[in-house]
């Protein structure tokens, strides 16, 4: 599966100094990670800390999947409000959701400050505007909720908006504790300082099947077996071709970077910005000086239609970041469009499947994939060195589609 188009930004940032090799005979494991993104990195980092004998695997070079394409905007709240996960989940689920988004973001930047290679991982508010005059009273409903439950937010009216920003919108929620990354650098970071407590990594070996037994898992790869106590399947959104989950789906979006800006002192604290529109445009800044925005989901197009879709959806992406922010010298640099998933219900998939023993999966699908990889980490982390972990139960893989308020 094609996963990126276009010419993503991250990887001209960042030369590793690590080369992982392709694997090049069998070896052995207490847990092998199928993946060499995010969510791979972030757990090795957890069961290296621990003490597990781990490897990780990956098609491709590390980090050119999907996190190469990633925009690198963290935060707690989520494209579902707590709102409408309280509506939907009922009140201590969609709590404790959002209590764990909020519990990732702060692992992630005490993980951050602790890498030798800087991640480019900087504290930032973000502000979540109302698209039209109809999005108020869902934005001033979903601060009273945030504000009940102890979540860090403000209600800006238009006046407040426009004395911080060269836009106004009707009203925005303003809210604390997200960040900003390099999603490039910091896989890269995290398989640096999971590979010094001796996880073994390697680049451009892909999984051909795997065989269960009663004593564990034994992967064939293109370069040699691996046999493994325990599997954790951190193939992001190729999981769907090992193993279709009914209530994922996939999507295109897209993405640009412009060149460096002089001045960008007219954007207030280097928020992260986004909005209630779905699907919704977002954007950020870098620490050279460039805008980062991104959006316009649509279905994934035809392979033969794909990179000239990404250079025109970056140009409209470019007209819209002028609309708020119109500066000079504005170009498009680098434009990308890369495939996402997301669930039916708006949490992620995250720990055991029936048919695939000894096995886990961590499918931190949505718009906030970097954070739903961190508690996934977590909690899997603490299943394969046998640590209970009730919020487990939260995004199993096999609950309805369709969930109920209970």
């Amino acid at each position: 599966m094609d996963l990126v188009y276009g010419t993503p930004f991250w990887p001209s940032t960042f030369n590793p100094n690590s080369n992982y090799p392709s694997l090049q005979t069998d070896i052995s494991c207490d847990c092998l990670i199928i993946g060499g993104g995010m969510g791979g990195a972030l757990t090795s980092e957890l069961l290296t800390e621990r003490g597990v004998n781990t490897v990780v695997i990956d098609k491709r070079k590390i980090a050119h999947g999907s996190s190469s394409a990633n925009t690198g905007l963290l935060q707690y709240t989520n494209d579902k409000t707590l709102t409408s996960c309280i509506n939907t989940f009922g009140e201590k689920t969609g709590v404790r959701f959002y209590e764990l988004c909020r519990e990732a973001m702060q692992k992630l930047t005490q993980i951050a400050d602790r890498l030798d290679t800087d991640p480019w991982f900087i504290p930032r508010t973000s502000l979540c505007f109302a698209s039209s005059i109809d999005d108020v009273a869902m934005l001033e409903e979903e601060y009273q909720t945030l504000k009940h439950y102890g979540f860090e937010a403000e209600l800006w009216n238009s006046d407040k908006i426009s004395t911080h920003f060269p836009f106004s919108k009707p009203a925005a929620l303003y809210t604390l504790g997200d960040a900003e990354v390099n999603p490039y650098r910091f896989v890269h970071a995290l398989f640096e300082s999971a590979s010094k407590r001796g996880a073994r990594i390697y680049g451009q070996t892909e999984m051909i099947h795997c065989e269960f037994d009663d004593d564990g898992v034994l992967c064939h790869t293109s370069g040699g077996k691996i046999r493994a106590s325990k599997v954790i399947f951190a193939a992001g959104y190729e999981t769907q071709a090992i193993k279709k989950d009914q209530g994922a789906y996939l999507q295109t979006t897209y993405a640009i970077a412009t060149k460096p800006l002089p001045d960008l002192k007219e954007w207030y604290e280097h928020s992260l910005i986004w909005e209630t529109a779905r699907p919704y445009l977002y954007m950020r800044t870098t620490p050279d000086g460039r805008i980062i925005a991104g959006g316009l989901d649509e279905e994934t197009p035809r392979e033969d239609q794909r990179e000239i879709r990404a250079r025109h959806r970056g140009d409209t992406l470019l007209e819209e970041v002028r609309s708020y922010f119109p500066l000079e010298g504005l170009e498009v640099d680098y434009a990308w469009g890369a495939v996402f998933g997301n669930t039916n219900d708006g949490l992620p998939f995250i720990g055991p499947h029936p048919e695939y023993p000894h096995s886990y999966f961590l499918e931190g699908y949505g718009g906030n994939g970097t954070v739903y990889s961190m508690f996934a980490a977590s909690i899997l982390a603490d299943a394969v060195t046998g640590v209970e972990n009730g919020d487990m139960e939260l995004f199993s893989l096999t609950r309805t589609s369709k969930p109920s308020p209970v």
